[in-house]
């Protein structure tokens, strides 16, 4: 059995390099054909509500946070997340993923929109968007949108366009 010593820590510039490397392994070179990546692409994500894990000082996984306007709900897209495969099925993601939506919540976040797997993220607290009702910059599959809304009329807000945001 191997023994970890994982850490979470705030994102910073020096793990770009990293994050980079282990999004490439995680997802490819077709990520960035994707509507969320889209977004991303609009403008620069918040490393203040952005976390790594690390186990023995290197990194081994993260979450980024980008500010977004989701139709009228001023919130985050979360993503990407991953973990490398040598430290999957360990909890790491679902703690990333509990890490930023406490950040984004305190930070005044309305709610946290994702392009994800439902029953892996559902667990976390994410629910369904209402098909169709957010526009993303390229296709998606409406049924992989969720949120995790902060306040009770986020579901009724989230209709039009979604879009990075200052």
């Amino acid at each position: 059995m191997k023994k970890h010593d994982f850490a979470y820590l705030a994102e910073d510039a020096s793990h770009d390099a990293i994050i980079e490397f282990i999004n490439d392994e995680a997802f490819g070179p077709g990520r960035f054909a994707r509507a969320a990546a889209r977004i991303r692409e609009q403008g620069p994500h918040d490393r203040s509500l952005s976390f790594v894990c690390t186990d023995k000082g290197a990194v081994i996984g993260s979450v980024r946070m980008t500010p977004v306007m989701a139709g009228g709900v001023r919130g985050h897209l979360l993503g990407p997340l991953a973990v490398r495969p040598s430290h999957k099925n360990l909890g790491i993601g679902q703690k990333l993923c509990r890490l930023a939506l406490d950040a984004a919540e305190k930070a005044g976040s309305e709610g946290v929109v994702l392009v994800g797997d439902p029953p892996y993220y559902q667990k976390i607290g994410f629910e369904r968007v209402e098909p169709k009702s957010l526009i993303f910059p390229g296709p998606v599959d409406q049924h992989r949108v969720l949120v995790v809304p902060f306040a009770s009329d986020v579901h009724g807000r989230l209709k039009g366009v979604i879009a990075w945001r200052k």
